[in-house]
């Protein structure tokens, strides 16, 4: 697994600070990402997903006019093929605490599928019942994406737009309450790990 210095992160951190949202490229190895996909097409083929929706508890809802991805929650214990990306997930985690003060104490993470023809309109990353989502983590795993593929993500922040293209190995990490965004419609299947670092209460379940 690739190892980043800790100014690296430092300058990561100042970034995120600065813009509440933050692209990385390169992430992880060459490796890691065959890995990745590996399992990501082992889960497709095993018809793992389903549809998404929108909202948690009572109010979630399947709307395909809003987004039209499918996901598979991740399981650390199941999913073991992952096991690099959540320890760069826990790494994450601890920067952000030494650093931010988050007191992040935990994730939820889903494979993200989004077959050509979807898209999912803008929103942002928190639940009106729920504001445990502190960052957004998004990890593409879209091999030879070029221009026209469609499928990427927009970003609107002070009046402005931030398009990112959703190429492989690109990390996105932004704050959850702060930043809303699309994913602008995909002519080709995109596939990512997506999820939250989150502040966990006493007495607030996980959604995965």
């Amino acid at each position: 697994m690739r190892t980043f210095s800790e100014d690296t992160w430092i300058d990561w951190v100042d970034r995120l600070s600065e813009d509440n949202y933050l692209v990385i490229d390169d992430f992880i190895e060459d490796q890691e990402l065959e890995v990745f996909l590996r399992s990501f097409r082992d889960s497709l083929e095993e018809e793992d997903f389903k549809p998404a929706g929108i909202g948690a508890g009572q109010d979630f809802q399947l709307k395909r006019e809003i987004r039209g991805d499918k996901i598979k929650w991740l399981d650390r214990s199941r999913d073991v093929d992952l096991a690099n990306f959540f320890e760069r997930v826990d790494e994450t985690i601890g920067v952000l605490n030494r650093y931010c003060y988050l007191s992040l104490s935990g994730s939820e993470f889903h494979m993200a599928h989004y077959p050509q023809g979807t898209f999912y309109k803008r929103h942002l990353d928190q639940f009106n019942s729920r504001s445990n989502r502190l960052i957004s983590v998004i990890l593409y795993l879209n091999k030879n994406w070029t221009e026209g593929d469609g499928g990427e993500l927009k970003v609107f922040l002070n009046e402005e737009e931030h398009t990112i293209a959703p190429i492989a190995k690109r990390c996105v990490i932004m704050r959850s309450d702060k930043v809303e965004h699309e994913v602008m419609m995909t002519n080709k299947d995109r596939y990512s790990l997506t999820g939250w670092l989150l502040y966990q209460p006493v007495g607030l379940t996980f959604l995965a």
